[in-house]
């Protein structure tokens, strides 16, 4: 079996780590730790050593999904000749479905640990790209600036596109999932108003934090 490049957060639950050494063998291991978790990671650092597998530990700071979308699309890149395995099992609540996300969005191998056993979860293999039209894709551009657009009118207006246009890129219909459906968009009520901002996966997708 090949050896792996293991990514696991730092969080609550560090044991996790080891359970999936033992299952899977590991070339080496690349943690992604918030400031406050720097001295766990050190410590994980240090233990490691004994099994001789080099800890490489990446420092988070601000927006963990962000950041955690970031790195794990970095370490995506420059490794992409390797065996890449996310061990989900071993952050917080939020770094563990900030990390789960990350490797579902970018086709990555991902486990968890149930009943102190490792247990592989499926890959997700889709893109977003392949599922943007042009016209979708210049919406959520237009969004990216700040404080865009506070109705479906104003958007109609700067895309250039109708007002039944835009709903639809929006809410989509039967046959086509729209923006909102597909987690991309947040939509808020006002004073009869409908505004439209990107979520965290939006914004995600379009710094490129997301694999095509």
């Amino acid at each position: 079996m090949e050896k792996k490049v293991v990514i696991a957060p730092v969080g609550d639950y560090m044991d996790a780590l080891y359970i999936g050494i033992k299952e899977f063998p590991t070339e080496r291991v690349i943690l992604i730790t918030p400031e406050d978790k720097l001295d766990e990671a050190k410590k994980a650092q240090e233990e490691l050593k004994k099994f001789r597998i080099p800890v490489q530990i990446m420092e988070i700071k601000g927006n963990i999904w962000e950041e955690m979308f970031q790195k794990i699309a970095e370490i995506k890149a420059i490794e992409k000749d390797k065996d890449i395995l996310i061990n989900t099992a071993t952050g917080d609540r939020v770094s563990t479905c900030a990390a789960t996300s990350a490797a579902f969005v970018n086709g990555l191998k991902a486990m968890s640990i149930s009943d102190g056993m490792a247990m592989m979860l499926p890959v997700l293999k889709f893109s977003y790209y392949n599922m943007l039209t042009d016209k979708k894709m210049e919406i959520l551009k237009l969004l990216k600036k700040p404080d865009c657009c506070n109705s479906l009118e104003e958007l109609s207006k700067k895309t250039k596109m109708s007002l039944p246009l835009i709903s639809y890129h929006i809410n989509g219909n039967l046959k086509s999932e729209g923006l909102k459906e597909m987690g991309l968009v947040e939509t808020t009520e006002n004073k009869g108003k409908i505004a439209v901002n990107l979520s965290t996966l939006g914004r995600l997708l379009i710094k490129g934090y997301v694999s095509s």
